[in-house]
């Protein structure tokens, strides 16, 4: 019945198509900025942590794209909603927005962003075998430079943290503070240097961990990325408590924990507090 029932509607969407004109410039202008901005909108309250709202918003932007066949628009609506959904855990959702981005009609930039956020959603969800497949997938349509080249060395890098492949992870990461660097991509230098300075932790070297560290923390800051510098703090205690600094280690997760709380991060706020009660266990002995 369902089958049947699309394919009468897509017939009567023909039909109608037979007998209207298509819509003016000025509704097709309208459409484009009304599209512009509910995506300005989404940015806005993904911002301020409002997540349903800035899905709302997306979602719009997304339908307004798809009224018009616009590539470019379709591509950035379905990855920043997928963005979204993902941060609130909506995985399945998040990869509904994304199949949006197919290979017949993309091009290989967009289809190594699509690849890359299937990834980090596979990373989430603790799929590091799948996240791998569709990094490499992501490499192979970034055959030439593209905008997310120093993304995906930054992903190679979390996973090879992920299965204690310390000096890989450094490798990558490096790889990744290039590539940023000739992008001037700010935001992936932060993360590259986040992740230099958690392998230099595994690697038991609390000084260079804090050097890398500190340099992802001031520019985490410039670009007002709440989440990552709460990921920078909880890396900076972790250094202070490999020092065997605890009072700056407690100072630190304290910090991260109220830019999280802020930025209404439960998952973050929930590590933050777990490693200052491990602290405060240790001191006491408890």
């Amino acid at each position: 019945m369902r089958v049947w029932l699309q394919a009468g509607l897509a017939v009567a969407a023909l039909l109608a198509g037979c007998s209207s004109a298509p819509p003016s410039a000025s509704t097709v202008a309208a459409r484009q900025s009304a599209a512009i901005e509910a995506n300005r909108k989404g940015e806005a309250y993904v911002r301020h942590g409002e997540l349903d709202n800035a899905a709302r918003s997306y979602g719009e932007a997304l339908r307004l794209s798809q009224s018009l066949e616009d590539p470019a628009g379709i591509a950035a609506n379905a990855i920043n909603l997928s963005i979204v959904r993902q941060r609130q855990g909506r995985f399945a959702d998040a990869r509904t927005s994304l199949a949006l981005i197919t290979e017949e009609h993309f091009p290989p930039g967009r289809l190594a962003e699509a690849a890359l956020r299937h990834a980090l959603l596979d990373m989430d969800e603790l799929r590091f075998a799948s996240a791998q497949q569709w990094a490499d997938k992501a490499s192979n349509h970034c055959a030439t430079r593209c905008a997310v080249a120093a993304a995906i060395h930054n992903v190679r890098a979390q996973l090879a943290l992920q299965s204690g492949q310390t000096e890989a992870a450094v490798a990558a990461a490096r790889a990744a503070q290039e590539a940023s660097r000739s992008a001037n991509d700010r935001a992936e230098l932060a993360n590259a240097l986040r992740l230099l300075g958690i392998a230099a932790l595994r690697s038991g070297d609390a000084t260079a961990a804090r050097t890398h560290l500190e340099q992802a923390l001031v520019l985490d800051r410039e670009l007002g990325a709440s989440r990552k510098i709460a990921l920078d703090l909880l890396a900076l205690g972790r250094a202070a408590a490999l020092s065997g600094d605890r009072e700056a280690a407690k100072a630190y997760y304290a910090r991260a924990l109220a830019v999280a709380e802020a930025d209404r991060d439960p998952p973050g706020a929930a590590e933050a507090r777990a490693l200052l009660d491990g602290v405060d266990k240790a001191a006491t002995g408890k």
